[in-house]
């Protein structure tokens, strides 16, 4: 979908171009101390015992959250929207999926695995997985709470119901009984597993590199007049 924005750049001199670099260059750096101050309260939030067992259907076969961690202490979920019966994934969920093979490696270092997790049977996660030409893990909740419970499915007894529960609040959602977040998790040396954080809707933008890659060019995300902000992107197969 090619961009039809326009603009009316106000062209200056040298000098006055470089006064506005450097008025902007002292946000930007307010920015980036706020952004590493979010990042330690994050690091400080209180965690919550996990007690439910959960099961997952994997590549080599039935797993437990505690098999997930892949002998690594953190645990990094990305909730992507696949559910039972869907001919393929959601778009949008698509489009940061597109970022995640090159991660996984440099997680490991880390100390963290990562994957993704969906509701669709293993054997329709495979096949697109297969076709969107990814390799990193991801693994079926089918038959388990784990999405209802971090608040990415729910019921179409709740979705009746008009206002569901997503990202720490009651409201109503567009896109059905399926939707996008990530988990954290973390595993002591006792093999007790905490749930340390989640984050839904806008909060996985910072996933997303080819947003970060928009946000410094003249058009931006170029998302303004659009149903939504992410109504432009396809899967990668599907762009002309």
């Amino acid at each position: 979908m090619a961009s039809t924005k326009t603009i009316a750049p106000r062209v200056v001199s040298r000098a006055d171009w470089l006064e506005a670099r450097m008025a902007l260059l002292v946000r930007e750096k307010e920015f980036t101390r706020l952004r590493d101050e979010m990042s330690r309260e994050r690091r400080e939030l209180p965690w919550e015992r996990v007690e439910k067992q959960y099961t997952f259907q994997g590549p080599k076969g039935k797993e437990t959250l505690d098999d997930l961690f892949d002998g690594r202490s953190q645990l990094l979920v990305y909730h992507f929207m696949l559910g039972p019966g869907w001919k393929e994934g959601c778009p949008s969920c698509s489009f940061l999926a597109d970022h995640f093979n090159p991660a996984v490696v440099h997680l490991a270092q880390r100390d963290v695995t990562f994957l993704a997790v969906s509701r669709a049977p293993l054997p329709e996660i495979e096949a697109f997985k297969k076709r969107m030409g990814w390799s990193f893990k991801w693994v079926s909740s089918s038959g388990s709470d784990f999405n209802y419970d971090y608040q990415v499915s729910v019921t179409k007894e709740d979705l009746a119901k008009g206002e569901t529960y997503y990202n720490f609040e009651m409201g109503n959602f567009p896109s059905g009984e399926e939707r996008p977040g990530a988990s954290v998790f973390f595993k002591n040396d006792a093999g007790e597993i905490f749930h340390t954080y989640s984050t839904y809707s806008r909060g996985l933008d910072i996933f997303i590199g080819a947003y970060n890659f928009l946000d410094i060019t003249p058009k931006g995300r170029n998302e303004e007049g659009l149903p939504h902000g992410m109504a432009w992107v396809r899967h990668h197969d599907r762009y002309r």
